[in-house]
């Protein structure tokens, strides 16, 4: 780490912060109840570690293309992942920055494709989200799960506005070319298309036999869940929600609780991994 440098000291802030939220999220944290609910089938393992690393690895993907990224920033986005995970949205994309601008093995200025790609995430998460909720319409009514029309409306009215307004100033958005463009999109639309339909194979093996719809039904409220930036620990708050929509099924409560409190010992174990590895290396500095 540059010693002196704004930049080195913002990584190293969010740094910090991310090993203060670790901190905190394990005194949340029950791991006998969490053990004892664990599905010992191989299959959901599988589908879980795969869901867990489709984020930084489209990420790595895409800023392979962009700046040849070397195999190491595949660590360095799965900080960012967490930091957006366990702090605030695009707490991890700071970091990120930080990384990139320590790096002078990485061509052009990092700031604008850190930027389009992001903007360009919430845009294909929107997109994705609305189409979601064309199709999962039909589920409010046939499951009885008590959302109103209205609420469903304005659910589709916050998607939509944010995506025209970033539609609307794309020219003064985007600095990556078209192909670029493409390109990042295509990466992102594939990651959500992945990690929906790992969400809902893990749901499946864990309670096999409920209705197709409901599965399409969590799978879009976790998607409009996903599109909130300023929301830490999107998986347990996705939890409480499907506890809220389905309490009169212990079940299937009982196995989002399980998998979104899975998900944050995932996060704060390789957040202290890759938190305290970066700290032993400032003092190797």
């Amino acid at each position: 780490m540059k010693a002196g440098g704004p930049i080195a000291w913002i990584g190293a802030a969010v740094t910090l912060g991310v090993l203060a939220a670790v901190l905190w999220q394990l005194r949340t944290l029950n791991l006998r109840d969490v053990i004892d609910d664990i599905p010992a089938s191989p299959l959901f393992w599988l589908l879980f570690v795969v869901s867990y690393c489709t984020a930084p690895l489209a990420d790595w993907v895409i800023f392979r293309r962009l700046w040849r990224i070397p195999a190491a920033g595949f660590a360095a986005l799965t900080r960012k992942m967490i930091g957006n995970e366990l702090l605030l949205g695009y707490s991890g994309e700071l970091y990120f920055y930080s990384w990139a601008r320590s790096r002078a093995d990485l061509p052009g200025a990092p700031f604008g494709a850190i930027k389009d790609v992001a903007i360009l995430s919430a845009l294909v998460g929107n997109a994705v989200t609305l189409a979601m909720l064309a199709l999962a319409w039909p589920a409010f009514g046939s499951l009885h799960l008590g959302v109103s029309g209205r609420t469903f409306a304005v659910s589709v009215g916050i998607v939509l506005v944010t995506s025209l307004a970033m539609m609307l100033l794309r020219n003064r958005l985007f600095g990556l070319s078209r192909g670029d463009l493409l390109f990042v999109s295509a990466v992102h639309f594939a990651r959500l298309a992945l990690k929906t339909a790992l969400a809902a194979l893990m749901w499946h093996v864990v309670l096999p036999g409920q209705p197709v719809g409901l599965w399409l039904l969590l799978a879009t409220v976790r998607l409009l869940i996903s599109r909130l930036p300023l929301l830490p620990n999107k998986d347990l708050v996705f939890a409480g929600i499907a506890v809220l929509l389905l309490g009169h099924d212990v079940e299937i409560g009982t196995m989002m609780t399980m998998i979104a409190t899975l998900m944050l010992t995932a996060h704060v174990a390789v957040g202290a991994a890759l938190v305290g590895s970066e700290i032993a290396s400032w003092g190797r500095k």
